[in-house]
Order: C-alpha cells, then sequence, then structure tokens
C-alpha cells in the first residue's frame, strides 16, 4: 500500500483554510513543570462564562476534565502562564486566561456548545463575538513560554501592532500555533493490492485524550473510485448505468446522532468494465471500475466513533459492446410483422363472414323472432 494524500483544513461552513502539514520536529510539551503559587486562571461555569466573555477584549480558556492525564500536566503550566502575563501585564483586563472543568454540573453544557470533544482544548473568544463567530484552538507546544508568546500576540493584535487574524504563527517556525478549523478534508491516491482491504479514519493524537460521547465523524463523499482516471473522451463512451457505477458514492452525506458514538462504515463490491465502441465511433475501448455501496452505522456506548470503508474487488469482468444488426434482420422481421397482421385479419374477416352467413340463414328460415 502507497499513498499520496493530502488534508486540508475545514472552517465550520467548510471554507478552506490552508493544508495540514506534519511538524518537521514533535511538540515538546512541558510535563514536569511546576507552580506553587495560586490559581490565577479564571474559573469559570456556564453561568459566569457569557459575563467574562463580553468584559475581556480576549479570553483564552482551557476546557479540561481532571480524569485527563495531558490535562494535568497543562494546570502548572496552565495557572503559570496566566501568572507571567499578570505580572506582565499589571491591571489590564483586556486579556485574560480562563479555563473550564468540563466534567462538572454546571459547566457541562458549555464544553457540549462549544463542540469540546479532546481535552485540553485551548479556544480563543472575544468581546464582540456573535453567535456565529469563530473560535480559534491553540494547537501548539504546552509550555510557559509558548503559550505566554503566543497570548501576547493577541496583546499586539488589540495594539494594532499585529494584523487581526484567527491563524496565527507566534514563533514564526511555519507551523500555524492557533485556527478556526473544526474538520478536515483528505484527499488523494491510494495503491492497493487486488484484495479486500479496508481504509480507517480514527482521531488520534499525542498530546490529547478524547470524549467519545461528543466525537463526531459525520461526513462526505465528495468523489470515491477505483481504477484510472477517465478522459472527457472516455466518460462519452461509457454507457449511462456504468458511468454511474464509477462513483456511486459521488456527493453522499452521512451524518452521527449528537451525544452517541457513531461509527460509519461502508462496504463496496468492485467490479471491472470492458467497454468496446461502435466501430462507426473510432474510440478506443475504455477500461473503468463500477461498484455497489452499502452504508451501515454503528451506535454504541464505549465504541470509537470511526469512519471505516470496507472495499472488495471481485475477480469478474464486465464486457459490454454494441452490435449493429444486419439489414435482412430488419426486412425479416418486418415482413414479419405484415404476415402476421395480415392472418390474424384474415382470421377475424372469416368470424365476422360465417357470423353473418348463419344469421341470414335464419332469417330465411324465419327463426329471429
Amino acid at each position: 500500500l502507497s499513498a499520496r494524500v493530502s488534508k486540508i483544513r475545514l472552517d465550520k461552513n467548510g471554507a478552506q483554510l490552508g493544508k495540514h502539514e506534519d511538524r518537521a520536529k514533535p511538540l515538546q510539551h512541558a510535563l514536569e513543570e511546576k507552580h506553587d503559587g495560586p490559581a490565577t486562571s479564571l474559573a469559570l461555569t456556564a453561568d459566569s462564562f457569557e459575563a467574562h466573555h463580553h468584559k475581556h477584549d480576549v479570553m483564552v480558556v482551557n476546557f479540561y476534565a481532571p480524569w485527563c492525564h495531558w490535562c494535568k500536566k497543562l494546570e502548572p503550566v496552565w495557572e503559570k502562564t496566566a501568572a507571567t502575563l499578570n505580572q506582565k501585564y499589571p491591571g489590564d483586563e483586556r486579556l485574560k486566561l480562563a479555563k473550564v472543568d468540563c466534567t462538572a454540573h454546571n459547566a457541562e453544557s458549555l464544553c457540549i456548545k462549544n463542540r469540546v470533544d479532546a481535552f485540553p482544548t485551548i479556544l480563543v473568544f472575544r468581546k464582540d463575538d456573535t453567535g456565529t463567530s469563530l473560535h480559534e484552538s491553540y494547537h501548539g507546544e504546552r509550555s510557559v513560554p509558548a503559550i505566554t508568546g503566543w497570548a501576547e500576540h493577541f496583546v499586539a493584535q488589540l495594539k494594532n501592532n499585529a494584523p487581526k487574524t484567527r491563524m496565527v504563527d507566534a514563533d514564526k517556525d511555519g507551523n500555524v500555533d492557533s485556527h478556526h478549523g473544526v474538520g478536515c478534508m483528505v484527499s488523494g491516491l491510494l495503491h492497493v493490492q487486488r484484495a479486500p482491504g479496508m481504509l480507517v479514519m480514527q482521531a488520534v493524537s499525542e498530546g490529547h485524550d478524547f470524549n467519545w460521547e461528543t466525537m463526531d465523524v459525520s461526513h462526505t463523499i465528495n468523489h470515491l473510485s477505483f481504477g484510472p482516471f477517465l478522459s472527457e473522451s472516455a466518460w462519452t463512451v461509457l454507457p449511462p448505468h456504468i458511468a454511474a457505477a464509477v462513483g456511486t458514492l459521488d456527493d453522499h452525506k452521512f451524518s452521527s446522532d449528537q451525544h452517541i458514538p457513531t461509527t460509519h462504515e461502508h462496504y463496496v463490491k468492485v467490479v471491472r468494465h470492458e467497454v468496446t465502441p461502435p466501430a462507426r465511433w473510432r474510440a478506443d475501448p475504455v477500461i473503468s471500475y463500477g461498484y455497489v455501496a452499502h452504508s451501515n452505522n454503528i451506535q454504541k456506548v464505549g465504541e470509537v466513533p470511526t469512519l471505516r470503508l470496507n472495499y472488495d474487488i471481485l475477480p469478474i469482468v464486465v464486457q459490454f459492446s454494441e452490435k449493429k444488426q444486419a439489414f435482412y434482420h430488419f426486412i425479416t422481421n418486418l415482413c414479419a410483422i405484415i404476415g402476421g397482421v395480415f392472418t390474424v385479419a384474415g382470421i377475424v374477416a372469416s368470424v365476422v363472414d360465417k357470423g353473418l352467413a348463419s344469421l341470414k340463414k335464419k332469417q330465411e328460415l324465419g327463426k329471429l323472432g
């Protein structure tokens, strides 16, 4: 199996935000940080969140769960970063760091509203946000210097010393530290063996723990086909029913129910088609691969939401060709039709004549009453 696959970030409206590139160097999260001072970040709940949201120009919020391993490692980093910013900008209420415990009864709805399904999740909220605003999330290194430098970028934005963009590369290393993407478009080409196989897409992270109950793997299959790409002339050769089978799942949408772990499975049976066009077309034969598909949802508590595509390339070849019928076949069929019409007409005429003759004879004998 070899692959050439690209991933493009998408916002909640499906707009492309740029290509996702794997980092040249893995992130070095601070795992042994210590903070001995008091907690300086704001602890928020669903009741207090909106008041602080529209009080500060920028509020950076850490959504966490106490059971999460990575959240425990981030806690001292987060508090030390908040203390550092307070010391660097004393009395400045424009930028605040806050935190929300997503397991707390009075905060769970807030995490669901913001579609938090990975812990920790760091989101940016602004005073002028509306109900449709996009909140960028932080994907950079979780260390005091890295988060402090990233947060200071928002201070520069407030002072009009930096572009007011929602895609920030604070350390200028070529990798975006934060963006407002919530989805991904996967495209590319896979070379597979002519044997049954499976393609699996699942959330994986070396720095997050997931809440599988809220993980959403809803997706749209824009295009899925097997075999070589077909030229425009090849598409004109294919009969409509074979052309439609090349991309059976194209433009199909599959949605997951909220708060229920949903796995989507697609079962695909692939068949090779060989189409030979009529000689008068002066076109080359076309080889295509069509498939039939069956899709199913699996909803089970504790199941990891996954997208699975099971494919089976069948050892069958369907040959399609068109042959022109000779002219004498047409004449023969025409004569047969004409002869049949005359035969039926003769039978009907004979029955009618005999009926009239019988009636006439009875009339002569006076038996008609």
